[in-house]
């Protein structure tokens, strides 16, 4: 009996300790969902991974901009343009998108098959930050490719 309930001790604690890797993505895809807006977007230098090279936050009408992910694995984002307080569509770009938990790397691909690469550097209620992956730009000319980042509010 002694044996049996050990047995059942260990199975019990091996099975709760276990991480299971759908809930991870299902928390993370739950965290993800809904409309985002572009809050930042940031150079860093390669080199030190540190010195901002050049930052940008929206204004007038591209504050309006969304991005919008869904559990399904669609996502979809929104431009806006005009003058002043008129702002109205100016495009709309549909597509998928693929996510690994463990890696925190995601694929956007679009509808017109653009396809672009991030890793999710920070997911939380409130901000998305992404970097761009690899890295394509060498923004200031030393040679280092640099990283490119996209922070998000809701």
């Amino acid at each position: 009996m002694k044996k049996q309930l050990l047995l059942f001790a260990f199975s019990a604690l091996a099975l709760s300790s276990c991480k299971d890797d759908d809930d991870v993505l299902g928390y993370d895809l739950d965290t993800l969902r809904g409309e985002w807006k572009n809050s930042k977007s940031e150079i860093i230098s390669g080199k030190d991974n540190k010195t901002v090279l050049y930052s940008d936050t929206p204004s007038g009408c591209e504050v309006k901009n969304t991005t919008l992910f869904r559990t399904d694995f669609f996502t979809s984002y929104t431009e806006y343009g005009g003058v002043g307080a008129d702002c109205q569509i100016t495009s709309k770009h549909d597509g998928k998108f693929t996510y690994d938990a463990d890696t925190k790397d995601m694929v956007v691909t679009y509808d017109d098959n653009t396809k672009i690469s991030y890793r999710v550097i920070v997911l939380s209620s409130s901000e998305l930050k992404l970097l761009e992956v690899p890295s394509t730009i060498d923004y200031n000319g030393d040679g280092v490719k640099d990283l490119s980042y996209i922070t998000y509010k809701r």
